[in-house]
């Protein structure tokens, strides 16, 4: 695979195995999509952060909301994302869809940015509650979020919680679930509230889950983590 993709695409010399590697299982270990999906990265990526990263002066009105939360590791050292429906706003939020894409690769590239050595997945908890379908659903904004994460950041989603669920949710979730790739339906679970704690404390330890969940971890803003 390295050896088609340097062919077509000179810079991917620069990236290492394990980002090859994660491209590949994505395509079920086929070659020949696992190279057309990553040389598909590496234009998007020139093209929609120019610079190298996303500042936070581009993403200043959904930092704002601080609906994304990062700290702790859970019991396999990958870090701990922890992000809140009700504090995405869409119709507030200035900068639109194109904003909050931007500033789910800031978010993306930050979790990335503190993995251990050795470590290439990390651990979500969506927490659902207060979840408005008029104030807070987007489903533009959400399948685009899935786009950057399955088609710009494969495997690197280890599990994800959803937690405090509601009936008025579930609603939009059947919008959106046929858009998820099979590999990532397998990483998301279904949390009940009164199986909440025991449930987190399966994969993360007391001492790294968040106060808010009975845990000794209080919460980090992502732009502060």
């Amino acid at each position: 695979m390295r050896a088609i993709v340097e062919s077509q695409d000179p810079t991917s010399k620069d990236v290492d195995d394990l980002m090859i590697r994660r491209f590949l299982r994505a395509r079920g270990q086929d070659i020949e999509q696992g190279s057309a999906l990553f040389l598909k990265y590496l234009k998007w990526r020139r093209s929609f952060v120019p610079n190298g990263l996303i500042s936070e002066s581009e993403i200043t009105s959904n930092l704002a909301h601080k609906k994304v939360f990062l700290q702790g590791l859970d019991k396999r050292g990958r870090p701990i994302v922890v992000s809140f429906g009700s504090k995405h706003l869409p119709k507030k939020e200035k900068g639109g869809v194109e904003e909050f894409k931007r500033f789910v690769v800031y978010t993306l590239d930050r979790i990335c940015a503190r993995m251990p050595a050795g470590q290439e997945k990390f651990v979500a908890i969506q927490d659902m509650e207060g979840w408005g379908y008029y104030s807070n659903s987007d489903t533009r904004g959400c399948l685009a979020a899935l786009s950057i994460l399955q088609d710009n950041y494969p495997e690197r989603l280890g599990k994800m919680y959803l937690v405090h669920v509601s009936s008025v949710f579930m609603a939009a979730w059947k919008l959106v679930y046929p858009f998820i790739d099979s590999r990532t339906k397998k990483k998301i679970v279904f949390v009940e509230n009164k199986k909440l704690k025991s449930t987190l404390l399966e994969d993360i330890d007391e001492s790294q889950l968040p106060e808010i969940y009975g845990g000794e971890q209080p919460l980090v803003p992502i732009e502060e983590s």
